[in-house]
């Protein structure tokens, strides 16, 4: 589906100019949860990282929607109806984004309760494991996402299931360690969070090997048939 997408950008001067934004606002998602990251980890939320934090995610949402009165205003236009299917694609991915900039904030507010240092432990350790492979997928993605490559993309969607298991076993040993209620909360919100980005980060690869009915369908056996059928 992708690869039809990119066409139609490089045809019409409207759906390029929206494709750069939504660049944009895939690269400022991108830094806002490497950002948000560095400061649950290290526990430095000073003012001016806060003030950052919160205006990436504003400038994301603008983004998204500059985008949707963009898609609007092209589809009202006699004789672009033909790309429609493009713009409901471009209209899904914004979404995924604008979320992944929710979750990238609500990581960064943990700080806001959380009593004292993460513990040096093996849950931690787990944790941090998956921010990495987290943000590692999401800088990937950002190539792979331009270049529409589907090996790539069903390379990576395979490792991000990996990873998604990996959270719900780490919420399963939180629930059973020995952390106080404090700690237990902070832990478990950041697993849960760098999920959901993973999760999204997943659905926005999805449109580079699914069909635009079956885009965020990354979990079930569609994907390699997909992968499969567009080889042929």
């Amino acid at each position: 589906m992708l690869r039809e997408l990119i066409s139609f950008f490089q045809r019409a001067e409207p759906l390029r100019e929206m494709e750069a934004s939504f660049s944009d606002m895939l690269q400022r998602a991108h830094d806002l949860t490497v950002s948000a990251g560095d400061m649950y980890f290290t526990g430095s939320a000073t003012p001016p990282r806060r003030t950052e934090v919160y205006a990436g995610d504003v400038q994301i949402n603008k983004l998204q929607r500059g985008i949707r009165r963009k898609v609007i205003a092209h589809l009202s236009v006699s004789g672009n109806a033909g790309s429609l299917p493009y713009c409901l694609l471009l209209m899904s991915l914004v979404k995924d984004v604008e979320r992944i900039g929710d979750y990238a904030k609500n990581l960064a507010e943990i700080l806001d309760f959380q009593e004292g240092t993460l513990p040096d432990d093996d849950i931690v350790a787990e944790l941090r494991a998956v921010r990495g492979g987290v943000e590692e997928a999401f800088n990937d993605t950002l190539d792979i996402f331009s270049s529409s490559d589907r090996e790539r993309a069903f390379s990576l969607i395979r490792s991000g299931r990996d990873l998604t298991h990996r959270c719900d076993v780490l919420v399963t040993r939180i629930a059973h360690s020995s952390y106080d209620a404090n700690m237990t909360s902070s832990v478990l919100l950041a697993t849960r969070y760098y999920k959901r980005i993973g999760s999204h980060v997943l659905n926005v690869l999805s449109s580079v090997v699914m069909p635009l009915h079956k885009l965020d369908y990354y979990d079930e056996d569609e994907v390699p048939k997909a992968f499969q059928d567009g080889e042929k």
